[in-house]
C-alpha cells in the first residue's frame, strides 16, 4: 500500500503540536549573523551578544495542574478545628507550623508567632508582620516595634511584662494588607492564642485589629482610648483600641493621644 504523503505530513505536524513544538526550523543550523552571500564587505562591526534561544512555549493545557488552595470556607473550618486542638501555646505554634490552609505561609520566610511573656497581664495584638518581622520571626521588631518599646518604657514596662502577637502570623507579600479571607482563616488561631494567654487587658493596635477582634468598624481616631469588652469564651477581657505604632511614625502629632491611652492602661494595671 502506497503511503499517503499528506496524511504523513499531518500526522507529523500533530506529533509536533502534542509535544509542545510551536515553531518549525530547518534540519541544518543557520548562522543568522552571517552576511548574505555576495553582499559587499564593510568594516567589521562588533559581534552582537549571543543570547540563549528561548525554549518553545508549552501550551497551558499541557502544563501540570497546580494544587488548588482549599475554598475559604473550608480553610476557616479547618483553622477552627486545628486551633481548638491546641492545649498550650507551644501546641498552637506547632499547629500553625503545619497548617496549610493559608496561602501566605508559602510566600513568608518565617512564622511570626509571638514575643514577650505568656504569663503577662497585658497583651498587644497588631495586624500582620512586616519585612523585619518576617526575617526574625518575631512581631514588632522593625521601626514600629522600636517605637512600641519606647512607649512601654514610658509607663515602666518592657517586653518581659507584656505579650505581643498579630492577627495574621505570616507576612503578606510586599507588606500589603491581609485580605478579608486571609484574616478570617487566621482569626481562630489568634482567638485561641488570646484564650490561652488570658490577659487582664487586651490592647488592639490599629483599626484592623480593633475591627477583627472587637467588631468595631468606626475609625481608630474615634474608638481609641475607649474601654471595650473582648469576649473570651464565657469571660470578658477589658480591651482598648489605640493607634498602631506604624501610624504614629507617619503621624507623630497623634502620639499625644497614644500617650493618654498608655497612661490609662498603666492605671488599669495598677488597679
Amino acid at each position: 500500500m502506497t503511503p499517503d504523503p499528506e496524511k504523513a505530513a499531518r500526522d507529523l505536524l500533530q506529533f509536533y503540536a502534542d509535544t509542545g513544538v510551536d515553531a518549525l526550523v530547518g534540519e541544518e543550523p543557520v548562522d543568522r549573523f552571517a552576511e548574505p552571500a555576495g553582499a559587499p564587505k564593510e568594516a567589521a562591526a562588533p559581534t552582537p551578544e549571543r543570547r540563549p534561544l528561548a525554549m518553545p512555549a508549552i501550551p497551558a493545557s499541557r502544563m501540570p495542574a497546580a494544587a488548588a488552595p482549599p475554598p475559604p470556607e473550608e480553610a476557616v473550618m479547618a483553622a477552627r478545628e486545628a486551633a481548638k486542638s491546641a492545649a498550650t501555646l507551644d501546641d498552637l505554634r506547632a499547629v500553625l507550623e503545619r497548617f496549610e490552609g493559608c496561602a501566605l505561609r508559602t510566600t513568608a520566610k518565617r512564622l511570626v508567632f509571638a514575643d514577650g511573656n505568656p504569663a503577662a497581664r497585658l497583651m498587644f495584638v497588631g495586624e500582620a508582620p512586616g519585612r523585619e518581622e518576617d526575617l526574625e520571626g518575631l512581631p514588632f521588631v522593625g521601626r514600629s516595634g522600636k517605637l512600641l518599646d519606647l512607649m512601654l518604657k514610658a509607663i515602666g514596662l518592657d517586653r518581659t511584662h507584656v505579650y505581643i502577637a498579630n492577627i495574621v502570623p505570616w507576612r503578606p507579600p510586599g507588606n500589603r494588607d491581609p485580605s478579608l479571607h486571609e484574616t478570617a482563616i487566621c482569626l481562630p488561631f489568634i482567638q485561641r492564642q488570646i484564650e490561652l494567654v488570658n490577659p487582664q487587658i487586651l490592647v488592639c493596635l490599629g483599626k484592623p485589629s480593633t475591627a477583627t477582634l472587637l467588631g468595631v468598624t468606626d475609625g481608630i481616631r474615634k474608638t481609641r482610648g475607649r474601654w471595650l469588652a473582648y469576649h473570651n469564651g464565657p469571660n470578658q477581657i477589658r480591651a482598648m483600641p489605640t493607634f498602631h505604632p506604624a501610624y504614629l511614625l507617619r503621624s507623630p502629632l497623634e502620639k499625644r493621644f497614644a500617650w493618654k491611652d498608655f497612661l490609662a492602661i498603666k492605671k488599669a494595671l495598677a488597679g
